[in-house]
């Protein structure tokens, strides 16, 4: 079947400034990607200096993802009003001034507001890049292709967190990881404020302020709820209160925006089978591979016993499969389709996922790799095309509320992964784990919470007794993993046939500008272009 490429969009970007658009928007996320991986490593030296109490490190760690998840549906949809270029560089600018406030923390209090304000952030900058990059490709292929090379770049991104924070904290203090967002942000500020083209909503209507407040509060107790959860476990009284006033609140959001004309979140949207089925495919896809990025880190650093750079650079092959697998993607959906990439991606991820159930403690890295780089393909292979198959079927003028959505989706499906999966883990970890008969019951409850405990606790102990409790922890915490990949495999597998079923009907070449009169047929009712 012969395509052609429809003209440019009156709103087109040049051929040399949009790939400029493209290089900013990825510097860009590639800080957010960098800044929310790099915090554990940090922790260490951090509590040395600060000696945060145990609630409050919770919430140095947790408090950025909590934000920025409560306010991603807001942002996405003030960038559609106000400008996405605006909030991109607001954001920016907030970023920057938040990440020396984190850097200079002299107080936990005060690290815990700096971190929030990260979140604040990073909720305007995730958005707003693809929105950008959105609608500066006009050219459906070269759309595909740069969404793709921003997917990769992200992906590579959260893998050089640890490679970063390792090579600064070697050398400087703990705010070192924070401070260099400062002149990297502020050379984004400058180019974003020289290159970027502004796009907005030509006709946006006014904002639903009394829906913003509700919107925050569900994703907020929602994304409090399942993270305490998995720590804490599902009994604690918060969980259930955060996950009450979660339901509560966003069960009267989505039934407010039913009834407006220009709402926050666009529940017609849902309707589109090709923005449903590659918005579930993002969602499975995370919460399988978050779990798999966990337990490979851990089985490295504590069941390998490398240093937390070592293991980022045993980590980096996946995602850097993944940069330069993007335009492969591009290739793969134009001879073979959307739901076939997608369907390959997902499969490419369950196979090598579940092959690490052959991993023992003593495993060299040299079996590994392979299939870290298979994995890594796999996720390009699924984001790449399942986040332009999102932005490309909404209208532009609604591309901001599209790539809010897509990135809740993103965080809600990491949580998920970390909080089931996750507890799969440390549940089986402590069935399986054989400890020495005669050992105490505090070195017996400290070897229980976790594998890193198990083996500190042996190297502890020392002698023959130690090393059996550190052997006891490595066997329990692989035996763990196996069952945990292949539940995790067996969801990713789900996902690739449900992709297949979902986006077979979506064209290869997607190229819709609709009026928003009609959300749900982007994807199979074409309309001449629009600016936006």
């Amino acid at each position: 079947m012969t395509t052609t490429t429809p003209a440019p969009a009156s709103g087109a970007v040049a051929d040399g400034r949009r790939w400029a658009v493209l290089a900013i928007c990825c510097v860009a996320a590639a800080l957010l990607g960098i800044d929310n991986s790099v915090l554990n490593y940090a922790l260490p030296s951090l509590t040395d200096q600060l000696h945060p109490s145990s609630t409050q490190l919770l919430w140095i760690v947790d408090v950025y993802g909590f934000v920025l998840g409560g306010l991603l549906i807001f942002a996405g949809s003030l960038g559609d009003r106000i400008g996405r270029k605006r909030l991109l560089l607001l954001g920016v600018a907030g970023f920057g001034a938040a990440s020396a406030l984190t850097a200079y923390a002299d107080d936990p209090g005060l690290l815990i507001a700096a971190r929030a304000l990260l979140g604040v952030a990073g909720a305007t900058i995730m958005p707003s890049t693809l929105s950008l990059v959105r609608n500066a490709f006009t050219d459906p292929r070269e759309r595909t292709t740069a969404v793709g090379v921003s997917s990769g770049v992200g992906a590579a991104s959260f893998a050089l967190g640890p490679v970063v924070g390792g090579l600064l904290l070697d050398h400087f203090w703990w705010g070192s990881v924070f401070l260099i967002n400062v002149p990297l942000m502020a050379l984004v500020l400058v180019a974003g404020a020289i290159v970027l083209p502004e796009s907005r909503n030509p006709h946006p209507g006014r904002l639903d302020w009394a829906g913003v407040p509700m919107s925050i509060a569900g994703m907020l107790g929602i994304i409090y709820a399942i993270k305490t959860a998995a720590r804490d476990g599902v009994d604690q009284p918060a969980v259930w209160i955060a996950a009450a006033v979660g339901a509560v609140s966003l069960t009267a959001f989505l039934r407010r925006q039913r009834r407006l004309a220009e709402p926050l979140l666009d529940l017609r949207f849902f309707r589109n089978a090709a923005f449903t089925g590659a918005l579930a495919a993002n969602v499975v896809a995370l919460f399988a591979s978050s779990t798999l990025s966990l337990a490979c880190s851990l089985y490295f650093q504590v069941v390998h016993g490398w240093s937390p750079l070592m293991a980022g650079l045993a980590l980096l092959p996946g995602p850097l499969s993944a940069a330069f697998g993007a335009p492969l993607s591009t290739v793969l959906v134009q001879r073979a389709g959307r739901a076939r990439t997608v369907a390959l991606g997902l499969l490419l991820m369950s196979l090598s996922t579940a092959a690490f159930v052959r991993v023992t403690p003593h495993t060299g890295y040299w079996h590994l790799l392979p299939l870290l780089v298979v994995n890594g393909l796999g996720v390009i292979f699924t984001f790449a095309v399942t986040s332009d198959t999102i932005l490309a079927s909404v209208p532009r003028k609604r591309v901001g509320a599209a790539a809010a959505i897509s990135e809740t989706g993103t965080e809600l499906g990491s949580a998920l992964g970390i909080a089931i999966l996750g507890s799969v883990l440390t549940t089986l970890y402590r069935n399986d784990l054989h400890l020495p008969a005669l050992l105490g019951a505090g070195h017996r409850s400290a070897a229980r919470e976790s594998v890193a405990g198990g083996v500190q606790t042996g190297r502890q102990l020392g002698g023959a007794t130690g090393r059996q409790v550190v052997d006891a922890a490595r066997a329990a915490f692989t035996g763990s993993m196996h069952v945990t990949v292949v539940a995790a495999a067996a969801v990713m597998l789900a996902g690739a046939l449900f992709a297949l079923r979902t986006l077979k009907d979506v064209p290869a070449v997607l190229d819709q500008h609709v009026e928003d009169a009609d959300p749900a047929g982007a994807a199979t009712a074409p309309a001449p272009a629009a600016t936006a």
